[in-house]
Formats: C-alpha cells, sequence, structure tokens
C-alpha cells in the first residue's frame, strides 16, 4: 500500500507568544521540528529564547529556525556541535553551566541523541554533576511508530545501519528470531540495497517506509519487507527514509490489534 500527502500550504502570518522561562544552569536537551517547522513546543522555544548558549549541529538550521519564529539572536552564541566535536568543546559547555548559564543542544532536526549528536555530551555533563533536563518534541522515531499500525509494545531501535552490505546482512539474520518492531533510519542511496537484504533475510515480515515526515513530499509505503523491495526497486530514492519491520510471528501486525 502507498500513500502520499498534498502538499502544505504556505504559512499564513501569526502572531505567538513565546513563554519567557527562567532557567537553571543545566543542560536542556531540546527536540525540533523533524520537518513541518510548527512541530515545536511552546516550552522548546522558551528555552531557546532563555538560554544564551545554543549548541547546534549546524548553526544554520539553527537560525532559519529561530528567525521563524522571530526569537532574537541578540546576546545569544550559537556553537557548532556535531559529531566531531572535541572534548575541549564538551569541556567548554559543562564550564557555561558550572558558572550559572544553562545550555541548550540542539540536533540538525528531531531529538539529540537519537541517531544525532548529543550521547557524549549528556554524559560529560552528568559526569560533571550538572543537571541535565529534557525538552520533549518531535521525533522521526516516535512518529514513523505511531503512524506504522505495528506493535510498540517491544520495539528496538537500530539507528543507521552499518555501511558495509556484510555487516548489515550479518545484523539483520541475527534479528531473524527478534520478536521486537524494529525500527532503523536509512539513506536514500543505500535504501535499493538494504530493501534488498530485507526481503532475502526477512522476506516475509510486514514493514513500513516512511520518506520525508511532515514535510511537503511526504510518502508512506506497507507491505511484506519482500513486496516493498520489489515495488521501490525502480524509484529513485530521495529525502530521508525510517524503515519499521513487524517482530517475528507478531500475530498483531496482520490482524490490527
Amino acid at each position: 500500500m502507498t500513500a502520499s500527502l498534498p502538499s502544505q500550504t504556505k504559512r499564513q502570518g501569526f502572531e505567538l507568544e513565546v513563554p519567557t522561562l527562567e532557567l537553571q544552569a543545566a543542560l536542556y536537551v531540546v527536540a525540533t521540528p523533524i520537518g513541518h517547522l510548527h512541530d515545536i513546543t511552546l516550552r522548546a522555544l522558551g528555552v531557546l529564547a532563555a538560554s544564551p548558549t545554543l549548541a547546534c549541529e549546524d548553526t544554520r538550521r539553527t537560525r532559519k529556525l529561530l528567525a521563524h519564529y522571530n526569537l532574537p539572536l541578540t546576546n545569544k552564541k550559537l556553537l557548532r556541535y556535531d559529531d566531531h566535536a572535541c572534548e575541549a568543546l564538551r569541556a567548554r559547555l559543562c564550564s557555561i553551566i558550572a558558572t550559572g548559564e544553562p545550555v541548550a543542544l540542539l540536533s540538525d532536526s528531531g531529538t539529540p541523541t537519537f541517531a544525532d549528536p548529543g550521547m557524549k555530551m549528556v554524559r560529560a555533563a552528568r559526569r560533571k554533576g550538572l543537571p541535565v533536563f529534557a525538552v520533549p518534541g518531535a521525533s522521526a522515531f516516535t512518529s514513523a511508530l505511531s503512524a506504522s499500525g505495528l506493535p510498540t509494545d517491544r520495539v528496538l531501535f537500530l539507528g543507521f545501519l552499518p555501511r558495509k552490505k556484510a555487516q548489515k546482512e550479518r545484523l539483520l539474520q541475527s534479528l531473524a528470531d527478534c520478536g521486537a518492531t524494529l525500527v532503523f533510519f536509512e539513506s536514500p542511496h543505500r535504501l535499493p540495497s538494504t530493501l534488498a537484504l530485507l526481503a532475502r533475510c526477512l522476506p516475509h515480515r510486514q514493514a513500513c517506509v516512511f520518506r520525508e515526515m511532515t514535510k511537503i513530499y511526504e510518502s508512506f509505503h506497507s507491505g511484506s519487507c519482500a513486496s516493498l523491495a520489489s515495488e521501490l526497486a525502480a524509484s529513485k530514492p530521495r529525502g530521508e527514509y525510517t524503515l519499521l519491520v513487524s517482530g517475528k510471528d507478531d500475530k498483531k501486525a496482520e490482524e490490527g490489534g
């Protein structure tokens, strides 16, 4: 089965009152939209407005988000924090918190640490005895689960699968007896080979493929791993993909339980 959403209309002008928050000196792990810029909480906007230091995976994306909600950049430091961030930067951010200021941690989109940078920063803050607070919101992981129709009582999140085909195949084969719903991300240029491996290793499992969630060209495909591999073989994958595969002998996936 394939479904797609109609194009989003252009944002209409509106005034939004961002709450004024008094933050304690802590690391705030802030979830940001995975696509649609309206998918952000009022608390997240308040934290971003009140934090003098923002540790961002991509400062350009963060500037765009702040501009969308008219949050001023005056007296605000945007520091790039990505997968290659060094220990010295983590020490600097911890020092900022230790001296009495909050720091907001953001990834490009979604919730930091879910296949995104942030885990080492959270760990560094915890080791220093500094408070860490989650500011929950958008996540491709939970969004895909909620719209998949697959069981959510037992879930195994795998992030991005290994790049090398042999390693990826060994991992999928090792999950043949796993009873949990599998969730992972995949890049467009590796999607066809991954679907082919799923068709070979888990051919009869029910699966869902989400593309560009919450964005203009969002689409959804569902069926067995074998049928999806065949259906999407001729397509030209573009965008970001979230894949879900039902657990072994999971009757709920087929019965709609």
